[in-house]
């Protein structure tokens, strides 16, 4: 799965936690979740759980702690994935 694929489905993932909907639209790599999306610090829980769920993979506290954009998002997801193969 390439980043770009990645990336769009953490939009869908993002959109019911952030408060802020336009904000959605400008999203992009350096974009920060409770920052710039709004998001709390639970809603960022529950989004890391869903994507343990979209992409079953389990995302360790160590690894959670680095998530604070999407790419760091996206590169923990990545990682997750390439350690299943």
């Amino acid at each position: 799965m390439s980043r770009e694929e990645i990336f769009e489905e953490l939009k869908k993932v993002l959109e019911p936690y952030t408060m802020d909907k336009m904000s959605l639209n400008t999203i992009n790599g350096k974009t920060e979740f409770v920052r710039d999306l709004k998001i709390n610090s639970a809603n960022l829980i529950d989004i890391i759980i869903d994507a343990e769920d979209r992409y079953d993979i389990e995302v360790d506290p160590d690894s959670a702690e680095k998530i604070h954009d999407v790419d760091s998002c996206i590169d923990v997801i990545m990682d997750k994935l390439k350690a299943r193969q």
